[in-house]
């Protein structure tokens, strides 16, 4: 298809509380979202790496500006018969992968809406039904955490995520395992860490939990294979991963025995569907993460959940618990307790709500 024209907005996505991590807390969220058009239709991606460049060296507003000025332009008039073809494009540009991911997402959109499938299927999804897990940022106790914890895990939640950090650290974990003995509980550190204090995942060992996430270096793989190599829990990776070069580098050092893959991180859904199929040629089993985006983001995250080597519940959650109203539509639901479907029409089956879209643009770009 003939690449004619792309819409790029940098939105900022206020939230019902703050999103309290290692790295800082986030009133709102700031994304990117982009609008890819090509023979009567069009395809919308999402990439939201914060305001901020905190979760990786990126931000919302810089992604604005190297799209506007680099990566959108390189596209205008070019035929793009794949994914492939897209990256190859784009290749140039060193790193951005964020930025990039906006392009790709939005290309595998339209490509999906050209030829009549559904997303999830184009990808090569063999199921329609995702699991979620439940995903808990610092809170003001940890007897409000716990609460919403028991909601989660009576509810049916398949298993419990818990930001990690200097301050929320060790007693949090000693009194969610003593309240929940048997629930699947990991924790996400966000590179909080250096394999200086490799003695305290020791020493977190004894709580059984499915993993330490990304207890290292946001760009480290060395450490994080010595870390694996001194404890018993499974290490994930997640900062650590931006391209299946990364990927494959992880699996031949033994980084690590999970891998959380998010379209944003790596570059958009071509590279993650290539680092999912690496990583289960190399026995790693994956989840997918996400950046607390808007529905179109959210639902590119749950189409790629659908590949095989998906095997823990994603990070993907229904819209009304960070947002009073999605900024796009329809807003994410479960179909059932911690369940998604993943609807059958062309496409990703979610698009901006325009007047919405309008009052939360910060700044916008028409190329082509």
């Amino acid at each position: 298809m003939k690449i004619e024209q792309i819409e790029i907005h940098h939105v900022r996505m206020p939230l019902i509380y703050p999103w309290r991590t290692a790295y800082g807390s986030d009133a709102a969220i700031e994304a990117v979202l982009l609008r890819m058009r090509s023979g009567g239709n069009e395809g919308w991606g999402e990439s939201s790496p914060l305001a901020a460049p905190c979760y990786s060296p990126e931000c919302a507003g810089g992604l604005f500006v190297v799209l506007r000025d680099w990566l959108a332009p390189r596209l205008i008039g070019q035929e793009l018969r794949s994914g492939d073809e897209l990256q190859d494009q784009l290749r140039i540009f060193k790193g951005n992968w964020f930025a990039k991911a906006a392009l790709d997402t939005a290309w595998w959109d339209l490509q999906a809406q050209s030829v009549g499938q559904p997303l999830y299927r184009l990808l090569g999804g063999q199921r329609s039904l995702v699991d979620a897990g439940a995903d808990f940022g610092m809170r003001d106790s940890i007897a409000e955490l716990l609460e919403l914890m028991g909601e989660a895990i009576r509810s049916g939640a398949p298993r419990v995520k818990l930001k990690y950090t200097r301050g929320w650290d060790l007693p949090v974990i000693e009194q969610a395992r003593e309240a929940f003995p048997a629930a699947a509980i990991h924790i996400d550190c966000n590179s909080g860490y250096s394999l200086a204090d490799a003695s305290m995942f020791e020493n977190l060992d004894r709580f059984n939990l499915a993993m330490f996430e990304q207890p290292l270096g946001f760009d480290d793989l060395n450490d994080h294979a010595d870390l694996q190599r001194r404890v018993k829990t499974p290490v994930c990776l997640d900062e650590s991963i931006t391209s299946p070069d990364r990927a494959r580098q992880a699996a031949a050092l033994k980084s690590c025995r999970w891998v959380n893959i998010k379209p944003g991180r790596v570059g958009g859904l071509t590279q993650a569907v290539k680092i999912h199929n690496l990583l289960q040629a190399a026995a790693i089993p994956c989840w997918v993460g996400g950046m607390l985006e808007s529905a179109v983001g959210a639902m590119h995250c749950a189409a790629l959940a659908t590949l095989p080597n998906f095997q823990y519940a994603a990070d993907i959650f229904p819209s009304t618990r960070f947002y009073a109203e999605d900024l796009s539509e329809p807003p994410l639901a479960f179909s059932s307790p911690w369940k998604f479907t993943l609807p059958e029409k062309p496409g990703v089956g979610a698009r901006p709500h325009p007047e919405r879209l309008r009052e939360l643009t910060v700044q916008r770009a028409v190329i082509g």
